[in-house]
């Protein structure tokens, strides 16, 4: 059986009863005989097993993007991009002619 909370608009006692679904609501303070407010409190639903992700919870907009991939150029340091290119190796038939 579901517990409800309840509290007293006129006294503010507050407490939980054990009531069935097709039970009607209270509506008479069992302390001053004044009205009662049936109070709501969120609840939290907790998928566990092997069929649901972590994910199935949440919406595309409660997700974050994935951050973009950089530019190979941006990724180097400062001092690798600034320096000169080195230069080509001659091929073995130039260096002996020369």
């Amino acid at each position: 059986m579901p517990t409800y909370a309840y509290a007293c608009k006129d006294c503010g006692h507050a407490f939980d009863i054990q009531q069935s679904f097709t039970d009607d609501s209270l509506t008479v303070c069992p302390e001053c005989s004044g009205n009662l407010r049936k109070k709501f409190n969120s609840v939290g639903v907790v998928f566990k097993g092997s069929g649901f992700y972590r994910t199935d919870s949440r919406d595309a907009a409660s997700t974050v993007p994935a951050a973009p991939a950089k530019d190979a150029a941006a990724a180097k340091p400062a001092s690798e991009s600034s320096a000169p290119a080195p230069a080509p190796a001659k091929p073995a038939a130039a260096a002996a002619a020369s």
